[in-house]
């Protein structure tokens, strides 16, 4: 009978500094990923902004002007004149006249709540809702939360070095992104290179086609709104039009809530402007879904309502308004991956 192999103590004490180097180098990651999360955040979002933007650059590529055509650093200087060219014109038109309404807003709200109850308490059984009490509540917390946007305006106008800083980091990525995706790709044994790449190349096309087609959707019906509201004169139109378009990022829920709000403004006037407001919310929801979703969302990433509610409450509880930024995409990202890695089709 042979005996026991037993590791010399040196060997034993080597495997034991080893452990211990990868418990610290583990722990010191995650260190790093928590202090520097919001760097992580700029990193991502400016990521999938690139993902978004390459096709556009590519497109400006193909240029044609006598026999020249743009190489991609002179195509990504005029998508970001474009883009920026835009941006300005929408702040000097759009802006001033939704910040003049939320100030408005701000101010006439504790005013015009009393008159809305009593048309509420007009209706039959209102009385046994607890109305009163209910007035009370909303109003300090729509007061306070008025109050709060156009006080914290100065502090989202401070993010600006944020801002700059992420569109700096989607200009590196779109010049030097191929080189890093190849990079990394490189990491990843031959064996399951090929079909990593081609999972990533589907969730590149889906996460872009859904942005470009969900921001043609939220331009169409914020467009739609203010034009709507501005014609049947209801207060704020301006507002309230901007935030039409920018909830219908959210399925069913983000209208909805929105939508309730506007009725409520255009009730304190008549209900007549009311009815109005919701007759032609729904033309707009059926003419959405019967004849715009299909086409413009046609080849996008076919993501559940449920998965996209889910992705923004996870997203914003993670990181806020940039959280809700990309949590679409990256369900996105995260759906192509589990078709092809997890679903089973038996």
């Amino acid at each position: 009978m042979e005996p026991p192999i037993i590791n010399p103590p040196k060997d034993r004490a080597r495997e034991i500094r080893g452990y211990i180097l990868f418990t610290f180098l583990v722990m010191l990651a995650g260190f790093l990923a928590w202090k520097l999360m919001h760097e992580f955040e700029i990193l991502y979002v400016s990521a999938i902004f690139a993902v978004v933007l390459t096709p556009v650059v590519h497109a400006i590529m193909r240029w044609k002007v006598w026999s020249w055509s743009p190489n991609k650093g002179v195509s990504v200087l005029v998508l970001m004149i474009g883009i920026f060219g835009l941006l300005t014109l929408l702040f000097w038109l759009g802006l001033p006249p939704v910040i003049s309404d939320l100030k408005d807003f701000a101010q006439d709200l504790p005013a015009r709540i009393p008159g809305a109850i009593a048309k509420v308490k007009r209706i039959p059984m209102a009385d046994r809702l607890g109305i009163d009490s209910v007035t009370q509540h909303v109003e300090q917390v729509l007061s306070a939360t008025a109050g709060y946007i156009v006080a914290g305006l100065p502090k989202w106008i401070a993010r600006i070095a944020d801002i700059i800083m992420a569109v700096i980091l989607t200009i590196y990525f779109i010049l030097e992104g191929d080189t890093v995706y190849r990079y990394f790709l490189s990491m990843v044994p031959a064996i399951y290179r090929i079909r990593l790449d081609m999972t990533l190349q589907k969730a590149e096309l889906r996460v872009s086609r859904w942005l470009i087609g969900q921001l043609s959707l939220m331009a169409i019906q914020g467009v739609y709104s203010i034009i709507v509201f501005f014609s049947l004169h209801v207060r704020y139109f301006m507002l309230l039009g901007v935030l039409m378009g920018i909830t219908n990022i959210i399925p069913v829920a983000g209208n909805l809530i929105t939508i309730i709000i506007v009725f409520c403004v255009a009730a304190v006037d008549s209900w007549t402007k009311a009815f109005l407001v919701l007759l032609f919310y729904v033309i707009y929801s059926q003419v959405e879904n019967a004849w715009l979703v299909p086409r413009i969302m046609r080849s996008s990433v076919d993501l559940m309502g449920i998965t996209v509610l889910v992705a923004l409450l996870c997203g914003t509880a993670v990181a806020g308004i940039v959280g809700a930024l990309v949590a679409v995409p990256t369900a996105a990202l995260v759906a192509v991956i589990a078709d092809e890695y997890l679903v089973r089709g038996d």
